[in-house]
């Protein structure tokens, strides 16, 4: 099997650049969902289950479009035909999601619109997402896939920065941050369109400046045999026959995307009522009155966007502590070290109360994922080899979407248990359980046994 011959710092750049403007989507959907569907009017106990069908999607479509594009072969390239469909399908979803509460729809229309809108979003996201981390596996080398997928790291927090602070931005030039009940404000509106917009752009530069091998090149630079060529991929069988470090930094995954659920779902609530002070009324939920916060008061609102801010913090100490990462030599100890470092940032957010001084904690927060962007994708696209590298990242996918179904399913049972009777549901709490989720992910990170490079 031949080496693969080392690619210039601009190749790599050009390989990930897509990537800024897929994670912008993804930012605006992170920051503004739990906002949109509580400005929609859904019960603080029930917005995690919003998050549900979207993992769920994403662990079906994954692992069928990473065997699909194993197979592929188009004068496009293998991986980014499904780049280019997801990116489409994500671009359309932006424009009509922000829009649930402007249609004259019913609130309970508007919830089933949104959700629906949000599964496609978050699944078209994913599919445009996952040929970005398999071009890495299939294009570079052992010796630079840590500096490939920083780089990518790197463009998927300025990506983030740029979609967290979109509705923070449009608020502050004068668009409109409030509207009517159940209505959107113009400032996640615009922030969605111009998303849409930066995605598209985006995705041409890659068509245009990324060139993938040709099958022939490809079997040579990855030792598949004309036998293997032939061979069905058979997704039970190659999980059977996975590499240990897939199940090991599985273990770890899981910790880690049921914490960030948890941070996706509730940090809205968390520092409406912890740092905002949002007033609170009464409403009526299937009979039984409960306290919520004000979603449509001006707290809640700047709170709303201050999230961003916050989440926008959270990339920028992801972008410093990408650079430290490669000066660590121990992976397994700057993996770990990275996630302890973020369940302290999810913990410490019970007990500030400054909207300035709390950026510390979300700072903290960033050394976790920008690890966790980085470093298992590494571990693990070590670890394998043949013309299977896409089927393994698809399904590797499910490490990061059971863990989220997961923590989605659990996420309004564990709240009630902290809810006091005729109190505000103290989300909050739910951010320092995602603190304790990192921590023991971080203890599991002491189970991968990574496959070592040759220099």
């Amino acid at each position: 099997m031949k080496t693969r011959p080392d690619l210039s710092f601009w190749k790599l750049w050009n390989i990930s650049f897509g990537f800024f403007g897929v994670q912008i989507a993804y930012a605006l959907q992170s920051a503004n969902i739990s906002r949109i569907f509580s400005t929609l009017g859904a019960d603080p106990h029930d917005l995690s289950y919003f998050w549900i069908l979207p993992p769920l999607a994403g662990i079906i479509v994954q692992p069928i479009v990473g065997a699909a594009s194993d197979k592929t072969w188009t004068r496009f390239g293998r991986r980014i035909p499904y780049l280019f469909i997801g990116s489409v399908i994500a671009i359309l979803v932006m424009c009509l999601l922000p829009n649930a509460g402007s249609l004259g729809m019913e609130v309970s229309t508007a919830m089933i619109f949104g959700l629906v809108s949000l599964m496609f979003l978050d699944t078209s996201i994913n599919m445009a997402m996952q040929p970005f981390k398999m071009m890495v596996g299939d294009m570079v080398n052992e010796k630079q896939k840590g500096l490939a997928y920083s780089i990518q790291s790197f463009l998927s927090n300025a990506g983030s920065l740029v979609g967290f602070l979109f509705p923070f931005i449009f608020a502050w030039i004068g668009i409109s941050n409030t509207a009517p009940k159940g209505v959107i404000p113009d400032s996640v509106i615009y922030s969605f369109y111009i998303g849409a917009a930066i995605l598209i752009l985006c995705v041409i530069y890659t068509v245009i400046k990324v060139k993938e091998m040709p099958p022939a090149e490809y079997a040579e630079y990855h030792g598949i045999t004309e036998e293997q060529k032939q061979e069905k991929s058979n997704m039970l069988k190659l999980l059977l026959k996975a590499p240990k470090a897939f199940w090991t930094v599985g273990l770890v995954q899981f910790f880690c995307w049921f914490a960030f659920m948890f941070m996706w779902a509730y940090t809205n609530g968390s520092i409406a009522s912890n740092v905002f002070h949002t007033p609170t009324v009464e409403r009526l939920v299937n009979g039984v009155t409960k306290v919520v916060l004000d979603t449509a008061s001006p707290q809640y609102q700047e709170a709303a966007n201050w999230v961003g801010v916050l989440f926008a913090v959270q990339a920028v100490g992801s972008v410093l502590w990408s650079v430290c990462i490669p000066m660590f030599k121990n992976r397994r100890f700057v993996y770990s070290l990275s996630l302890v470092l973020g369940g302290l940032g999810f913990i410490s957010m019970y007990f500030i109360h400054d909207p300035y001084v709390i950026f510390i904690s979300f700072m903290l927060v960033g050394c976790a994922w920008t690890a966790m962007l980085a470093l298992p994708f590494t571990i693990l696209t070590n670890a394998l080899s043949g013309g299977h590298m896409g089927t393994y990242l698809g399904l590797f996918n499910g490490t990061i979407c059971v863990p989220q179904i997961v923590a989605a399913s659990l996420g309004g049972s564990i709240l009630s248990i902290f809810t006091k009777e005729h109190e505000l549901a103290p989300e909050i709490n739910m951010m320092v359980m995602a603190g304790v989720m990192l921590i023991i992910g971080a203890a599991c990170v002491y189970l991968i046994k990574e496959k070592k490079v040759e220099e």
